[in-house]
């Protein structure tokens, strides 16, 4: 098991930034769990500090966890005291690097507001209904199979059917594919998710209807019934949600980046990186699968 000094080194993400954004509450609802000299540890701070250790902690229990924390901050409070003492807050490449991250936090927290905590269930539907009206409904079918070895035994299975005995049965009794218990079915698929002689020969069975010749496969001989056709049914909402909020998220957030660069236009210098840029950024490549970035409010 890992030391309490080494969850600490490997925690060391995102606490110095977490430990400087607390708001201030009062101290029953933010208790000061240590103190580092005359700073103070409070409650929030820890749980900033546990939002941010490295994933490969993610699965340690909550109070390992929570130690693992609290041994990364105090090392930060430790050692950042000792940086303020010696003035490294003034150092030019420090200053730069705090800017960034200042920037960084603050789109991360105009995202969090203007598009994460910004999307309604009505938007998500809206675009969850847009998307469906667009698709072009596949047929599919439900069908059952018997897979033999050799094209005598689909014959002689083909013989049983012709003489009225029950598909299902003759599947958990003969057949060689591991669906044999489910009566050979296969549920319903659309063209493509088949072998190629396999899916021609099921699709133009109708309903109802069995092979009456052995289908030869790679796999071996298919003897073929369709339970059903249908169109393929679009998924339900509450199976794509996540995928859909996705989908205005990104919206919102392009809309955001539209109107920011309208009022303040990019002048790239460098022709090469213009070039490379204006690639990615172009209204067809930002659109096109391109999902809204992730942030600490969106996971």
């Amino acid at each position: 098991m890992f030391k309490y000094s080494k969850l600490a080194a490997v925690a060391l993400i995102a606490i110095a930034a977490a430990s400087t954004s607390v708001r201030a509450q009062d101290a029953a609802a933010d208790p000061v769990v240590a103190k580092v000299g005359a700073l103070e540890i409070h409650e929030s701070e820890l749980k900033l500090a546990i939002a941010g250790l490295d994933p490969q902690l993610a699965n340690l229990p909550d109070e390992q966890k929570r130690v693992a924390a609290l041994s990364s901050i105090i090392d930060v409070k430790l050692l950042a005291a000792d940086a303020d003492k010696e003035g490294l807050q003034n150092d030019a490449d420090f200053k730069q690097r705090l800017a960034f991250l200042t920037d960084r936090e603050l789109h991360n927290a105009y995202f969090k507001k203007h598009v994460v905590d910004a999307v309604t269930p009505e938007e998500v539907k809206a675009r969850y209904d847009k998307e469906v009206a667009a698709i072009t409904p596949e047929d599919e079918i439900r069908a059952r199979h018997i897979l033999v070895k050799t094209e005598d035994e689909a014959k002689a299975v083909i013989a049983e059917l012709d003489a009225g005995k029950d598909f299902v049965e003759i599947a958990k009794a003969k057949s060689t594919d591991p669906n044999k218990s489910e009566g050979g079915d296969l549920g319903y698929f659309a063209k493509g998710r088949m072998v190629p002689e396999f899916e021609t020969a099921a699709f133009a069975l109708e309903k109802g209807a069995y092979s009456k010749v052995p289908v030869k496969t790679q796999f071996g001989f298919h003897v073929i019934k369709i339970e059903d056709k249908r169109q393929q049914q679009p998924p339900a909402l509450d199976q794509v949600e996540a995928q859909v909020r996705q989908l205005v998220m990104r919206d919102k957030y392009l809309a955001l980046l539209e109107k920011a660069k309208a009022a303040a236009p990019v002048d790239i210098q460098d022709p090469a990186l213009k070039t490379a840029y204006d690639a990615v950024n172009k209204p067809e490549a930002a659109g096109e699968g391109e999902a809204a970035p992730a942030t600490e409010g969106q996971q």
